[in-house]
């Protein structure tokens, strides 16, 4: 049975509860929410990880109350109302399914989780009621002035139809970064680059040009000895007519972010790294446009980088209305299905449409599909195949 959660009363705090208290909780999730705090009723009321020194050191130095190495006692004793997952994609079903059915609404950090399984499982456990509670995946790239103000303009046809666009990131990860164990493996960081570097981009991408309908793509493994891609490609075909290009690479020293879409009457284009503000896009028009239409379509505002900060701030919104949040539900999956179709996409060669990755799809139960020479070895093995 669901406990509502939404908060009517901005008089009211929200709860909040940490899980997982590693480098993405103290660098991104504990500022976000302290900031947050100083303006609105927020408590943060605990944190959950599995080092009970690291949580205990986590809580001293936040100023936290309760500190705990088992989410189902946090969850029975503390009743928070939001829970924020900075844990490894491979716990993220089991931790939201039971902060779900806890009543409490969950924000949960990219990767979403291991296969479109499991994210089916996560938003069954949502409430009924269309009050919530729900899980949110932390999509932050899609927030801030930068990208509303574009997704307007592009909604709006102001700049035409779109026709082409470019998807990069392409970052650099040494051997020093794949000697942890857990780096390079399905089961534990969930993918390669496509999963874990340019889901971001990638999820940009498709908020700004809206529904895909089919995809071509290619993945290798040129320099890392990992389970997964290290660098893959794919050309994607758009509901609207565009057509696009994904670059995901963690092979490239001279490290980048970016979105380019060309228009019928501009090019508007984002370059960054891990995050943008109004001045990382740029708007060129086409010859014809006059200057006080150009002006007016590069004037973004108040600058609110994309940030943890800014979604939250409207998830924080969401859940005092009982409102479905954006990254919630279909709008939270459709970046993860982008990645499994560009997966099935390169391992099996072909041509993978939206919505045909379904239950009895292998790609459906694991991004890797069981595919030879991509699958963990065991599997291989099973399969006769070897690795």
């Amino acid at each position: 049975m669901f406990v509502t959660t939404s908060k009517s009363s901005h008089g009211e705090p929200v709860r909040v509860a940490i899980v997982g208290t590693g480098a993405i909780a103290r660098v991104s999730h504990l500022p976000a929410l302290t900031a947050l705090s100083a303006a609105q009723p927020l408590k943060i009321v605990a944190a959950v990880d599995v080092d009970a020194a690291s949580v205990e050191a986590f809580c001293a130095g936040a100023g936290i109350a309760h500190s705990y190495t088992d989410l189902d006692r946090m969850l029975a004793e503390q009743r928070p109302d939001l829970v924020t997952l900075a844990t490894p994609p491979r716990f993220h079903r089991d931790q939201t399914v039971a902060a779900l059915r806890a009543g409490a609404w969950v924000w949960c950090e990219k990767p979403p989780c291991p296969s479109l399984e499991d994210f089916d499982a996560m938003e069954e456990a949502e409430g009924s009621r269309g009050d919530g509670p729900y899980a949110a995946i932390v999509f932050q790239h899609r927030f801030g002035s930068g990208s509303r103000h574009v997704g307007g303009l592009l909604a709006g046809q102001a700049m035409g139809r779109p026709l082409v666009a470019h998807c990069q990131t392409t970052w650099y990860r040494d051997e020093a970064y794949y000697a942890a164990p857990w780096r390079g493996s399905w089961s534990s960081e969930g993918g390669g680059p496509a999963m874990g570097h340019g889901i971001h981009q990638m999820d940009l991408l498709l908020d700004l040009l809206g529904p895909w309908t089919e995809i071509r793509a290619m993945a290798g493994r040129l320099v890392h000895d990992v389970e997964t891609e290290d660098v893959s490609t794919a050309l994607v075909r758009f509901e609207n007519g565009a057509l696009a290009t994904v670059v995901n690479s963690v092979l490239s020293p001279d490290e980048v972010s970016r979105i380019r879409i060309d228009c019928e009457r501009a090019t508007v284009e984002l370059t960054h790294l891990y995050g943008h503000r109004n001045a990382d896009w740029r708007i060129t028009p086409a010859p014809g446009v006059a200057s006080e239409e150009a002006a007016a379509w590069r004037d973004f505002g108040p600058d609110i980088p994309s940030s943890h900060e800014a979604q939250l701030t409207g998830l924080l919104e969401d859940l005092r209305a009982g409102r479905r949040p954006r990254s919630s539900g279909a709008d939270g999956r459709k970046s993860l299905e982008l990645v499994a179709a560009l997966y099935k996409a390169a391992f099996t060669g072909g041509t993978v449409r939206a919505g045909e990755i379904g239950p009895g799809d292998p790609y459906y139960s694991a991004l890797h599909g069981g595919a030879p020479g991509w699958a963990p070895e065991h599997l291989d093995k099973a399969a006769g195949v070897s690795a």
